[in-house]
């Protein structure tokens, strides 16, 4: 078992491993082992805890996917792509006015909530990672999360009139992304909080749009803001001084 994954290279989790084709096996313990990660975490599951409970022998992990590790990081990266990361991929892409592409982001994010087809175990999963990070989580930030995160800060740059590693722009893209994330990942607190809440894909558009409004709320009025400024500036410079 390791004992310390976070203390490992990644040169184990990017280990090639045998191709992802329709193998029943290798499907069989993707799942099985996912929701045994997302109950327990990392640390805790064992591969011989997994293998038995998918039936299979031990040395089926190994095959499939190098090791533990190799196994856990898969899984992760399979919750990840059922959170819609594709649909934001799409959405960073296409040609349409800055707002609608940062409203088509936030929808596209939100919609991974209310999937009836995605398993339970794919956000469990991945609040265990947050949680208790291994290196998977380092090979998941230089894949999808820093790319993505690297396109929203061009995106808001550019609405609020400023370079992408300005620190107001990251602040603003930060605050975008939190307003997601407390829905996606704080469910249990905000269903305790507001019992009457229903994540139906109806009340998900609604919170998407909400999240837009209030976000391009701000990010008008600090354009804005900052336009009357530079005007400002702008005429105290010109302003002839008064003769003596």
């Amino acid at each position: 078992m390791d004992k310390n994954p976070s203390s490992r290279s990644l040169k184990t989790a990017k280990r090639p491993r045998r191709p992802a084709e329709a193998d029943p096996t290798r499907n069989k313990l993707l799942n099985v082992a996912g929701r045994i990660f997302a109950h327990r975490g990392y640390q805790a599951a064992t591969i011989r805890e997994i293998s038995i409970a998918a039936s299979v022998n031990v040395a089926a992990v190994n095959y499939h996917f190098g090791d533990k590790l190799g196994l856990y990081t898969e899984a992760v990266q399979q919750s990840l792509q059922a959170a819609e990361i594709e649909a934001v991929q799409n959405a960073l892409e296409q040609s349409a006015p800055l707002e609608d592409i940062l409203r088509a982001v936030i929808h596209a994010r939100l919609r991974s909530i209310c999937r009836g087809d995605r398993p339970d175990w794919h956000f469990r999963i991945l609040a265990h990672e947050l949680a208790q990070p291994t290196p998977a989580l380092q090979q998941l930030i230089d894949e999808v999360g820093r790319p993505l995160f690297t396109r929203l800060l061009e995106l808001i740059g550019k609405m609020i009139g400023l370079p992408a590693n300005d620190e107001k722009t990251r602040l603003c893209t930060i605050s975008v992304m939190g307003q997601i994330v407390v829905y996606v990942f704080a469910s249990p607190l905000l269903q305790g909080a507001w019992p009457e809440l229903k994540m139906t894909p109806k009340q998900v558009e609604r919170i998407a749009d909400h999240i837009a409004d209030f976000s391009l709320s701000y990010i008008q009025g600090y354009r804005t803001m900052i336009s009357v400024q530079s005007i400002k500036a702008t005429k105290r410079a010109v302003k002839p001084r008064a003769s003596k």
